[in-house]
């Protein structure tokens, strides 16, 4: 098991950096100091605003407030005191990286009973979506479909074998591992309780594994898929407004995300925008289109960003169209998929129209060569 030292985590509207992380055979690393009085914590789930002393963590803080913060061990080591930091910046004592994943702090995710306040600090503890865990399984399965969703975007259907049941919340990613590539995350196109697993695998300049997919597998070929993982999945229990935007094979967590809300006749709008360069970039538009015309509750939007010639489809850069097209976001939650590049814009762009960052749930699709250079884990290593 290994264990964080110390590191300062920062959040808000001036910082957004990447955290890095260190064993604890590296050694402690500095605290930065703040204010010798403190900072006010406010508590997004309570409304309460607290005092939180120099060295004093926010769960220490809280329950001297009487708030009943939900905790466990109090010690780094459960994760019940599992929280979003919504802005400001904290020091994150040594922590088990069971209690708190690399994955999550990308996210914004702290732990309370660690947490010593850098400045003034917002923070929410997590809702019952949030907690949701699946079991995690490794796969065998065989290849029983494959073909060209794009001119680069293989659809790949593979049928489970061995090692489930699987199950995973719409949005999720997993390992997947073709004999002869290294494992690759992708995510899941199918909706939960799907009798097949669906991925759709572009293929990246210098990608060994999308190569390989391109180029060689068929039907027949052994698959290993472990998983699931990630945190940007469907909060079912939510019932305001969904705005889904997806740029190339981003389509394919936001399409299980979609068609899950669909199939759970969840009530609210959905707005589904999706993002190419120009028109055979696009696929699934019929399916959507289809899906759409079903349901009253689904509006589905293709957006071209570089279209060659005329075209009747909207153009633009896929986020700006979806902001410009819903004035109002209140009680709305985002799921953005695809290129950094864009999931980061559209992720400025709504927080910066008052979306809070609780409410926004991004998944970039960062190339294995990206990962590696941020210190980032793939569901391999995780």
């Amino acid at each position: 098991m290994e264990l964080h030292a110390t590191r300062r985590y920062c959040l808000g509207s001036q910082q957004f950096p990447l955290p890095t992380t260190v064993s604890a055979a590296d050694g402690p690393v500095e605290r930065c100091k703040g204010s010798r009085v403190g900072h006010l914590v406010k508590i997004t789930n309570t409304g309460a605003e607290i005092a939180c002393g120099v060295g004093v963590t926010i769960l220490e803080a809280a329950l001297d407030a009487g708030i009943p913060y939900p905790h466990g061990c109090q010690s780094g080591n459960c994760g019940a005191c599992k929280s979003h930091l919504l802005d400001g910046a904290v020091t994150l004592d040594g922590y088990s990286d069971f209690a708190l994943m690399d994955e999550e702090r990308d996210r914004g995710l702290i732990l309370a009973c660690r947490a010593v306040p850098d400045s003034a600090c917002e923070v929410a503890w997590l809702d019952e979506d949030d907690l949701i865990v699946h079991p995690r399984r490794i796969l065998a399965t065989t290849v029983v479909a494959i073909d060209d969703a794009t001119h680069d975007i293989k659809r790949v259907l593979l049928a489970v074998s061995s090692g489930g049941p699987f199950t995973f919340s719409a949005g999720q990613f997993a390992s997947v591992t073709f004999d002869g590539a290294p494992p690759r995350d992708y995510s899941m196109a199918n909706p939960p309780g799907a009798s097949l697993l669906e991925f759709h695998i572009r293929r990246m300049a210098g990608g060994n594994t999308s190569a390989h997919v391109a180029t060689q597998v068929k039907l027949g070929d052994k698959v290993r898929v472990e998983g699931p993982f990630g945190t940007s999945y469907l909060r079912e229990s939510h019932r305001g407004p969904i705005l889904a935007i997806a740029g190339g094979s981003g389509l394919a967590p936001i399409k299980s995300i979609v068609e899950q809300a669909l199939a759970l006749k969840m009530p609210q709008p959905i707005h589904l925008y999706f993002g190419a360069r120009d028109e055979r970039g696009l696929y699934l538009v019929e399916h959507f289109a289809a899906l759409a015309a079903a349901h009253p509750t689904l509006r589905f939007t293709p957006v071209l960003s570089d279209p060659e010639g005329a075209t009747t489809r909207r153009t633009g850069f896929v986020h700006e169209i979806a902001g410009r097209d819903l004035a109002d976001l209140d009680g709305c939650k985002a799921y953005i998929a695809g290129p950094p590049v864009m999931v980061e814009a559209a992720t400025r762009l709504l927080l910066a129209r008052g979306l809070r960052r609780i409410d926004v749930h991004a998944d970039a699709f960062y190339t294995a060569a990206e990962m590696q250079e941020a210190g980032r884990k793939t569901g391999a290593q995780m």
